[in-house]
């Protein structure tokens, strides 16, 4: 518990009315879009850098964690207060603060929505292209600590491709800045890298200059429609290996086609093994030539239909229910659990087979869902939290999609972080030197480690224990 005299002087920092203490309110930020739930000791909303600064400093003094949160749609325990202490929202940091159009950037604070920033650039003919999925909720804030990507970063790469400088709030206090306005920037390391990502362990990012491109001119989408998920698999590796690479391809299967199509009415296939959704964009002229070559591979893939969609209304559809899916499964179990993992594009066939068993061996429906095209796979594991055996087998779930994914030559996570939900597989991944080089970073920075204690690797920087 937070002492009276800490909460005093946190109201001193950001107004009586921005600090929040009572059990209802509290709840709210106990937990994120995973199972745990842990409850903070207060939460505050701060306008600026140096109330952020003044906040860490009183953290460093009194040694309480501060946890920083955006919109809270982290998908692996990154917000969650796992000691209590403060949670400390950006959402009062909202605004757009610059948009250039001469030299194709924005600056902006960390609690703008990522849809409204790529909507208030689009009235000058540009958009911002990391598009997660919660995008129309998510923060800037967020999708730097997380390296958001979404379906989009098949073509134009995740967030840490288009942000060029950052202001920062280390944990001890002192205010930052790193890059700048500038696409080519190679004077020193590259401070603005080792921030995103980082999960809000080593700074408290509090404003961000990202790059933005012109609006392509046109763009074409289409629905691929298989009897079998191995087909559609099949399919992404023989697009990419012809040498095109789509803007979005998306991957469904058909328990996640049912949960889309019962919630949103898009007109989905319900008796399909599986679907892609593919959409291409640039310039006209180009276009019907990438679609045709993409239709020929579905064909030659058993596809057993393709659809073009014809409006911007069915497109809006199409995306409606790719985007909204995760959370259409509680139509099938009342919990899930979502992974994040990523092998090379060429063992995506291997991996959907794969999770097909694992589903079978834990007799546990698993939904397979892909930003397929970079090989990056969301498996939403579906049960009942209410029954403990149930979870038992989601946890050894879990762990073997991991490790097949590991074995395969992937990654344990492609755009949802480690946080706290992936931790204790980290040594899986890691060498010895790597958690070593990963701890020795940590206590670079937050030497009493304040700042979101428990995420990415487990250190009591009193004792220098770590997991």
């Amino acid at each position: 518990m937070l002492k009276d005299s800490v909460i005093k002087r946190l109201e001193e920092i950001v107004g009586k009315e921005n600090v929040k203490t009572s059990k209802e309110e509290l709840l709210t930020y106990s937990y994120d879009a995973t199972v745990p739930e842990f409850m903070p000791d207060a939460v505050v909303f701060p306008e600026t850098a140096e109330e952020i600064s003044r906040i860490l400093k009183l953290a460093n003094a009194e040694k309480f964690s501060v946890v920083p949160r955006g919109a809270g749609t982290n998908l692996s325990g990154g917000v969650l207060p796992l000691e209590g202490g403060v949670v400390l929202s950006t959402a009062r940091m909202n605004r757009i603060l610059e948009i250039d159009t001469d030299n194709l950037v924005a600056v902006v604070q960390p609690g703008v929505i990522t849809a409204e920033l790529d909507a208030a650039v689009g009235e000058h003919g540009l958009f911002y292209p990391p598009d997660p999925a919660s995008g129309t909720v998510s923060t800037l804030g967020g999708n730097i600590a997380e390296c958001s990507g979404g379906p989009r970063c098949l073509k134009y790469g995740v967030t840490r491709d288009y942000v060029l400088g950052l202001q920062v709030v280390l944990p001890t206090g002192e205010i930052v800045r790193t890059g700048g306005r500038t696409v080519k920037n190679t004077t020193g390391y590259d401070f603005t890298r080792l921030f995103i990502g980082s999960e809000g362990t080593i700074g408290i990012v509090t404003e961000i200059t990202v790059r933005l491109l012109p609006k392509p001119e046109a763009k074409k989408t289409m629905l691929a429609i298989y009897d079998d998920v191995v087909d559609a698999s099949q399919t992404v590796s023989a697009i990419i290996a012809h040498g095109i690479i789509p803007t979005t391809l998306e991957l469904m299967d058909n328990l996640l086609i049912q949960c889309a199509e019962d919630y949103t009415h898009a007109g989905l296939p319900k008796d399909a093994g599986a679907l892609l959704l593919i959409e291409v964009d640039g310039f006209r002229e180009s276009l019907d030539r990438q679609v045709g070559t993409i239709l020929e591979l579905c064909e030659k893939n058993n596809a057993k239909e393709v659809r073009m969609a014809k409006d911007e209304k069915e497109v809006a559809i199409l995306w409606k229910a790719r985007k909204t899916v995760i959370g259409a499964v509680a139509r099938v179990r009342p919990s899930y659990s979502l992974q994040d993992i990523t092998v090379p594009r060429n063992r995506l066939p291997d991996i959907v087979a794969r999770i097909v068993e694992i589903s079978k061996k834990y007799d546990l429906p698993i939904g397979v869902l892909a930003h397929a095209g970079d090989g990056n796979l969301h498996p939403l594991v579906m049960f009942d939290k209410r029954k403990e055996e149930e979870v038992e087998r989601v946890h050894a779930a879990e762990e073997e999609m991991c490790r097949a994914a590991l074995e395969m030559g992937g990654t344990l996570t492609g755009e949802h972080g480690v946080g706290y939900v992936k931790r204790t597989f980290l040594t899986w991944a890691y060498s010895k030197d790597e958690l070593e080089m990963t701890r020795r970073l940590k206590e670079f920075f937050d030497p009493n480690g304040i700042l979101n204690p428990g995420k990415i690797v487990k250190w009591d920087a009193s004792r220098g224990e770590q997991e």
